[in-house]
């Protein structure tokens, strides 16, 4: 079994944001991968008006996985859900979905169809530049209150300013519909509210909550760790 990780919105290096729960699997003998999404900016040109959109996203996601015929497991946090339900369809390696926090988007809606009339206030929206981020002066309070001080520092540093058109952009497949899923309900979310998170993960085929913030993989990386070798 391998693990190929999707991270969310307005972050980079996603290999940094899984770090923690990414060891202690390879340690019990699993590798993992995390693809780069190029509307964060992570495959050369920035994101903005003209930059990557979900297409650019979903395509990276989807070479990783047809990379290998390993049996894998996608786990994907947030934002990544969007990219996952596309990405993963039709992958026949691809034996289980884990969602974390995430959106299970039927085909035809789009991240702006979870959202409410104005933009989150941890979100900083440029609309002349095209892009949205976190507001770095919110990042710990609202994602990673759970997480230990040098995590949150370090954090920061991977923030990323994301093409805001990706939260328009409708799906073209929803994969969590044919594949087995798993919906892991971050409780203590203070960025998707667990009552919400709990909505979609009736969606999934099953669902665990854990007592975490916004990043359990980070926060109680052993635990992610062991519902993710269950499978």
């Amino acid at each position: 079994m391998r693990i190929v990780f999707v991270h969310g919105a307005c972050v980079r290096d996603g290999s940094w944001w899984w770090h923690r729960t990414a060891e202690s699997l390879r340690e019990r003998g699993v590798l993992s991968v995390a693809p780069a999404l190029p509307s964060c900016g992570e495959a050369g040109r920035p994101g903005g008006r003209d930059g990557p959109g979900l297409s650019e996203d979903v395509a990276a996601v989807r070479q990783a996985l047809l990379d290998s015929d390993e049996p894998t497991v996608v786990v994907a946090h947030s934002y990544g859900g969007v990219v996952t339900a596309e990405a993963a369809a039709g992958v026949g390696s691809v034996r289980h979905l884990v969602m974390i926090s995430s959106y299970l988007p039927e085909v035809g809606q789009s991240l702006s169809d979870f959202g409410g009339s104005s933009p989150a206030p941890f979100l900083d929206i440029d609309s002349d530049a095209g892009t949205f981020g976190v507001r770095p002066e919110l990042l710990v309070d609202v994602f990673l209150q759970d997480c230990a001080p040098e995590i949150q520092t370090q954090a920061a540093h991977h923030l990323a300013r994301q093409s805001v058109r990706v939260t328009g952009q409708p799906v073209g497949a929803a994969a969590w519909q044919q594949v087995p899923s798993t919906y892991l309900v971050c409780a203590r979310d203070r960025g998707t509210p667990p009552h919400l998170q709990r909505d979609f993960a009736r969606r999934a085929g099953s669902m665990v909550e854990l007592d975490s913030g916004h990043h359990p993989f980070l926060s109680q990386p052993d635990t992610v760790r062991d519902l993710l070798l269950s499978l």
